[in-house]
């Protein structure tokens, strides 16, 4: 959802709630979108929720699940509160260590809050999109509309079109539980889904449409290897010449390194 800038991110967050989601969905947040407003909107929804909360702040402890989690609330919304520390060890031998302090919506104890906090990790993925969004799709050109109206439409257009291709892997990933949908190569998706516009394919009146699954053949006969976790150092954006274009890439960012994620659930402090 986008707008005028007169509304901050927050208030947009609670409105798109409110549109689009329902129960059996999960919304996965940085702390940025923790206030009381969020959380009642999303909760609101029937939607379950695991959002990050800073680390300082202070969560009642009104009783106690088996797994390390405690019960508290916030605003009239009843959470499941985790806190815990996640290591992260690189091959170059860094070591970082950090606490999370983390709620959630999801109070069924058969669900144990060390399998909660995998999913908040891959929150991270939504980079991904906004990369095959900017690059795959647009090629790294920026949107051709001039006028408010023609930017709208642009955008709406590109994030239709993204979700449909999203879907048609994931749909490609169902027949097998043991594969992540991950491995679906988004670039294989898309050219797939172009060859069959180019070509017209299925189009005539009498044959039956099966863009989805053409493409899901392709996806599942190009599959990518297994995601492995890598981390990248945070790096300062700055200004730079336009001469030095060839080593800024090298001066701006750090290397990536595989990695290997440990995570500990923390008791509450009484």
């Amino acid at each position: 959802m986008f707008g005028p800038t007169s509304a901050g991110e927050t208030a947009y967050a609670a409105t798109l709630a409110a549109r689009a989601l329902r129960a059996g969905m999960i919304v996965l947040a940085d702390r940025g979108f923790a206030g009381t407003p969020t959380i009642k909107a999303v909760a609101a929804t029937g939607a379950d929720l695991l959002i990050r909360v800073t680390g300082n702040r202070q969560l009642p402890v009104l009783r106690t699940p088996p797994d390390g989690s405690w019960i508290s609330w916030i605003g009239p919304v009843e959470l499941r509160v985790i806190r815990c520390e996640i290591t992260v060890t690189t091959t170059d031998g860094t070591r970082r260590t950090e606490h999370y302090l983390l709620v959630t919506t999801v109070l069924d104890p058969s669900v144990p809050a060390a399998e909660l906090i995998r999913p908040y990790h891959d929150r991270w993925e939504v980079e991904t999109a906004f990369l095959e969004l900017k690059s795959t799709i647009l090629g790294g050109e920026v949107l051709r509309s001039r006028t408010p109206d023609g930017v709208e439409q642009e955008i709406y257009a590109l994030l239709v079109t993204y979700q449909a291709v999203r879907i048609a892997i994931a749909d490609a990933a169902l027949g097998d539980p043991a594969l992540d949908p991950d491995r679906g190569s988004f670039t294989t998706a898309l050219q797939t889904a172009r060859d069959q516009l180019i070509k017209a394919a299925g189009v005539t009146e009498g044959g039956t449409i099966d863009l989805v699954g053409v493409i899901g053949r392709a996806v599942l006969a190009d599959l990518l290897p297994d995601r492995c976790l890598r981390v990248s150092p945070r790096v300062v954006k700055r200004a730079i010449s336009n001469y030095a274009a060839s080593t800024a890439k090298s001066r701006l960012h750090g290397p990536n390194y595989k990695a290997t994620l440990s995570v500990d659930i923390l008791t509450p402090t009484p």
